[in-house]
């Protein structure tokens, strides 16, 4: 019996990923640790029939949602509207999906071996909730990977994510424009690299103005619907100082706070003005409709695609950052 890799990474001391690097030729690891893989690798007998150069369209495109508070990402309208556009785009390159949720508690070298041998073709991977040490692994993978929604200087991978900076931007100037008053900020308890750009942003324009970002009043609120109307309510039972408008960091934020201000007899926008942020179908609904930046999320979708299905022809082009630009949508709640 052939030995497997993670015996061989075992046997040699090193892990399992540095051992797929060497096997596949990928870059990570030195060319004398690469000759060292292989050397054993013939003398333990290992299956090389498992390596196999891939034809063009041959396999799957693996989208893989990565999950650890499960709080950002999965049954919201962003995702939803996202997960739309990978559909349409495997199916417009002639590729089949295959979606799987990986939470971090179940993240295992397992894991990678199993898509590794997989029919994988390419690997997108959602890395809205992700750090660099949860990244770092998935790049010892022998196919293509494309991370979405997240951009880490320190990796070179191809990425695909919204301009945060200049959604937000735009909606902090707005307010400004519209209320006449240095604008707060509904920001989000959760740090996530979307939030944080989103944060760089409204400062930007805070500055720009004028303004001093040390005298921005700013609220932590949890990133979701309920747990947003739940701070926010708790925010004004204690009678904390309010702003005469405010950028949320996502719609689900902005829409909780406002359900809270209403309950506290707080008019919306007469009193209190808010943009949020994503444009998903529940700001339309709402009363009053709210203002918001649109994230074209299927079209980034397909343009995750359709770089992922570029770079499996051609492994050798040159990594890129693609930014989704943003837009004003503006309704009545400012």
């Amino acid at each position: 019996m052939s030995i497997t890799a993670k015996e061989l990474a075992k046997k040699l001391g090193i892990s399992a990923a540095a051992v797929s690097m060497a096997l596949n030729d990928k870059p990570g690891v030195s060319t004398e640790t690469r000759k060292r893989v292989k050397l054993e690798a013939e003398k333990c007998g290992y299956d090389f029939n498992r390596i196999k150069p891939r034809k063009l369209h041959d396999g799957s495109i693996n989208f893989i949602v990565y999950k650890k508070s499960g709080a950002v990402v999965d049954d919201t309208p962003f995702f939803a509207g996202l997960s739309e556009g990978i559909k349409k785009g495997c199916h417009d390159a002639g590729y089949r999906l295959r979606i799987q949720y990986l939470f971090q508690s179940d993240f295992c070298e397992k894991v990678l071996e199993e898509i590794q041998y997989s029919d994988c073709a390419g690997v997108l991977l959602l890395g809205t909730e992700m750090r660099t040490d949860d990244l770092e692994p998935f790049l010892a993978l022998p196919m293509p990977l494309l991370l979405l929604d997240s951009y880490f200087e320190k990796f070179a991978c191809d990425t695909v994510l919204i301009n945060n900076r200049q959604g937000a931007y735009q909606a902090t100037q707005h307010l400004i424009h519209r209320c006449k008053s240095q604008p707060g900020y509904l920001h989000s308890s959760y740090p996530i690299n979307n939030f944080l750009e989103r944060a760089d942003g409204y400062k930007k324009a805070i500055r720009f103005h004028g303004m001093s970002t040390s005298t921005s009043i700013v609220h932590e609120l949890t990133p979701s619907l309920f747990g947003a109307y739940a701070d926010m309510k708790e925010i004004l039972e204690n009678k904390e100082p309010l702003a005469r408008c405010y950028f949320a960091d996502n719609d689900l934020i902005a829409v909780g706070a406002i359900r809270a201000f209403r309950e506290f007899g707080i008019r919306i926008p007469e009193d209190i003005a808010v943009v949020g942020f994503d444009n998903v179908p529940l700001s339309q609904m709402m009363d009053p409709p709210l203002t918001t930046i649109h994230v074209p999320q299927q079209y980034m979708g397909e343009q995750a695609v359709l770089r992922l299905a570029a770079r499996i022809l051609r492994p050798d082009m040159p990594v890129i950052k693609m930014e989704i630009s943003t837009s004003l949508v503006d309704r009545y709640s400012c």
